[in-house]
């Protein structure tokens, strides 16, 4: 049997152990709150019916943070952020006047010999929401006056370290993005081991909207998603769902919602907790794609068209591009072109610029100097280097004016000078001025983040199997069912990684017959952005 029979088998007995463990016996609550003896002193900040806005639970060997403020959609405050660093953090930390107690600590999930794996999640709502974001109604209150725009500076570099120490955890790491998962919520699904999207995963980087710019790393791991997937998404702040959050690069899984609960309790029970065992677990509970499912996002000459469009250093060459693919003879290029215009007509020009601009440095450095960029963007908005933080919040988020353009000032993205962009970057900017320089623990300076690890194959990673430069390969010519093949057995019969390279294959290569007569067709791996 291949690799890919066996895998489907044993799917095929997970899904059976579920239906049976439903069936016998009452379904496992998905959200267990601790008891009132085992809150740490921190609990007492409720939001929702008297409970604390995050949850923890052990399971045996698994340790559990349950994001729990579901009328905010679990939106990141800062009671949030006291509540998790301390539980995945070695060293002491101290929030406000609180110091956690050494019986609060004892079971310091980094430290701890009882936790071999560390899960994220959130309550259960009407709503499926992982994350939405960061609370920017709160950093916008405090932005407003001098005496208080420290503490939102604060709130940014506590929720970039925390997001940096998660990226550096010593033990896996499994988010479940069932829900929304956008901005500060990407955050911290983002440097999970394992991210697992299901059919009500929605995410989103989306800060040009209102005024800002991508952070949370966020100018790292977009910058490396395939092609420019990653600028497209951070300029348009669009959105997508499902398993094109799994196919796209952002998740490593996909894995239907009614499915959770089991696979949390096999987590739980795992003798060893190898990431290798974790993947290969949660790869049995993944699904092939139902006839019902919406097609692809980005295939074919769409996803051509938005390579070449948005590879750009430059807002107004991106402008001209998707001016021009408006007249394609294609009329799913013609249509995506005329509705990315659009929606990049609704965004802050400020931000479409200080964004393009991030996301290029971000692709240069380490995940550590990316947040701390981020931080100092972070700072300059605050310090008031454009209006339209301010702007965009007030129109989007209080006043819900959501299909409106705010007022943006400047207008145009014709008129945001070189000026304005440097109050961001620049060492001198006055914008800059007291930007804190984010506090990591020694021994977590050196990050193993690895995103794709896990995921499916990337194109570069596709791109170096052709080439004859992947260390599985060979330096010799590859066929299609070569190729296919040897990414099959490298990720041990994944679910999708078929499909996802036969549609690089399709767009990035050409096929190259050496003889003339069909019989020995090679790929030839395409090196520049093809104009569609």
């Amino acid at each position: 049997m291949s690799r890919s029979g066996a895998r489907a088998s044993t799917r095929t007995r997970a899904i059976a152990q579920q239906i049976m463990s439903t069936s016998t016996s009452a379904a496992q609550p998905e959200v267990r709150p601790l008891p009132s003896s085992c809150l740490t002193p921190t609990d007492s900040w409720s939001t929702d019916s008297n409970q604390p806005p995050v949850l923890f639970e052990s399971n045996l060997a698994v340790r559990t943070y349950i994001l729990n403020r579901p009328s905010a959609l679990n939106t990141l405050d800062e009671p949030m952020l006291a509540l998790l660093r301390p539980k995945i953090e070695v060293k002491k930390y101290i929030f406000s006047h609180l110091v956690l107690s050494d019986d609060a600590r004892l079971k310091e999930w980094s430290t701890s010999d009882l936790c071999r794996t560390i899960v994220g999640t959130s309550v259960v709502a009407t709503k499926p929401t992982f994350c939405a974001g960061g609370d920017v109604k709160a950093i916008l209150k405090n932005c407003v006056s001098p005496e208080t725009r420290p503490k939102a500076i604060d709130f940014f570099k506590r929720e970039f370290e925390l997001d940096y120490i998660l990226a550096s955890l010593p033990k896996p790491y499994v988010a479940i993005l069932d829900g929304k998962t956008m901005g500060g919520g990407a955050g911290l699904a983002a440097y999970a081991s394992f991210r697992i999207a299901t059919e009500n995963t929605v995410f989103a980087m989306p800060e040009t909207k209102i005024g800002y710019c991508p952070d949370v790393g966020g100018n790292y791991f977009l910058s490396r998603l395939d092609g420019e997937l990653g600028t497209y998404l951070s300029l348009t702040s669009n959105e997508i769902s499902g398993r094109d959050v799994f196919r796209l690069g952002f998740a490593t899984h996909y894995i239907p919602s009614r499915r959770i609960p089991i696979l949390l309790d096999r987590l739980a029970s795992l003798e060893k907790a190898h990431v290798s065992v974790i993947n290969s677990t949660i790869e049995e509970f993944s699904a092939e794609p139902l006839p019902e499912e919406k097609p692809y996002l980005f295939v074919g000459e769409t996803r051509e068209a938005l390579d070449y469009a948005f590879r750009h250093d430059e807002v107004e060459k991106i402008f001209e591009d998707l001016e021009k693919l408006m007249g394609h003879s294609s009329p799913a290029v013609s249509e995506w072109a005329k509705q990315t215009l659009e929606t990049l007509h609704l965004r802050s020009p400020t931000s479409l610029k200080v964004a393009l601009k991030a996301i290029r440095k971000g692709k240069k450095m380490t995940l550590l100097e990316t947040l701390q960029m981020e931080l100092n963007i972070a700072t300059a908005f605050c310090n008031h280097a454009s209006p339209d933080f301010k702007t965009g919040i007030t129109t989007i988020v209080i006043e819900k004016k959501r299909d409106e353009r705010p007022a943006w000032s400047p207008s145009t993205y014709k008129e945001v000078s070189d000026e304005i962009v440097s109050r961001f970057f620049a060492k001198a900017s006055p914008y800059l001025s007291g930007v804190p320089t984010l506090s990591i623990p020694e021994a977590l300076k050196t990050s193993n983040y690895k995103p794709h690890k896990f995921a499916l194959p990337t194109e570069d990673e596709i791109g170096t199997m052709v080439r004859g430069s992947h260390s599985a390969g060979a330096n010799t010519g590859i066929t299609l069912d070569e190729l296919v093949l040897a990414f099959e057995n490298i990720r041990n019969g994944k679910m999708g990684v078929r499909e996802k390279v036969l549609e690089v294959a399709r767009r990035k290569c050409d096929i190259q017959d050496n003889g003339g007569d069909g019989n020995f067709v090679w790929l030839k791996w395409k090196h520049q952005v093809q104009n569609p």
